[in-house]
């Protein structure tokens, strides 16, 4: 599974994998329950990979903090995205110290956590999102 293939669909749960294209959209596959449907123009799609987070320095790429979560959690779950805002917002200042919590908010946090866990649940490999950014860089070299 590339992370370069995996999208949010808002309004439907979960996160998907683009199986093939079609005329009209793509073939996805839910990683939550592995049913393929497919996904027309209509719908508003983003690419994880496109996705970054604030910080007061620069927009952090969603696969850094990935890895940051990986890293600490022992490419294990993470806390629940059902816990307190409290908690949530803690836990996401030891993954990403320099957040911007004026732009960066809670039901972000749970975005993020949700999407993590879903991925682990998936057996997704964390160490080829390291890989995939050093192929890219070393591309725009």
């Amino acid at each position: 599974m590339e992370f370069s293939k995996i999208i949010a669909v808002s309004g439907k749960p979960g996160l998907f994998e683009i199986l093939s294209q079609t005329k009209t959209g793509v073939i996805v596959k839910s990683l939550l329950d592995g049913k393929r449907v497919p996904i027309t123009a209509t719908h508003n799609v983003s690419l994880l990979e496109n996705i970054a987070i604030f910080t007061y320095e620069e927009d952090v790429p969603l696969a850094d903090i990935f890895i940051n979560i990986a890293k600490k959690e022992d490419h294990k779950e993470a806390i629940s995205h059902k816990e307190s805002a409290n908690k949530l917002t803690a836990y996401f200042s030891e993954v990403l110290p320099d957040y911007d919590e004026e732009r960066v908010y809670t039901s972000n946090i749970k975005k993020v956590l949700q999407w993590y866990n879903i991925l682990v649940n998936a057996e997704f490999d964390f160490a080829t999102l390291n890989k995939e950014e050093t192929v890219s860089s070393e591309e725009e070299e």
